[in-house]
């Protein structure tokens, strides 16, 4: 691409863009294991509320012996689950694109309520351009 005022002008600018949505992607490690769906329903719905998300419908699959995998729907994007109780462990997504939402406090809240002895965390800057 040929470098122009416009050009040069519109690149400066995207670096200053914030990005569209924030990913948090977490592995809880030898936490509070919660295999009750009504349970995890209404604290991921509570984790939702306090970051300034849209809770819109939670869905959830339930797995022989145990386990669990699911997903609270956001009017912002998501809350994602997927425990493994034999290994004491929960891998979970908080993506949110809306304005005022941080999915930052939403992790807080699950890390107050589930107790995780360890915690590893990747943030990713979605749709920065």
């Amino acid at each position: 691409m040929k470098k122009t005022k416009r050009s040069l002008w519109a690149k400066k600018k995207l670096k200053k863009q914030k990005p569209l949505g924030i990913h948090l992607i977490a592995d809880f490690w030898g936490g509070k294991i919660i295999e009750d769906p009504k349970e995890l329903k209404k604290i991921f719905i509570e984790a939702a509320k306090k970051s300034g998300n849209v809770p819109l419908k939670f869905s959830y699959h339930k797995f022989n012996p145990h386990g669990l995998t699911g997903v609270l729907l956001l009017a912002e994007s998501h809350i994602s689950f997927h425990s493994w109780p034999e290994f004491e462990y929960l891998a979970l997504d908080v993506f949110s694109c809306g304005k005022k939402a941080k999915p930052e406090k939403a992790l807080k809240y699950l890390e107050k309520v589930l107790k995780p002895k360890k915690v590893e965390l990747k943030i990713i800057k979605r749709g920065k351009m």
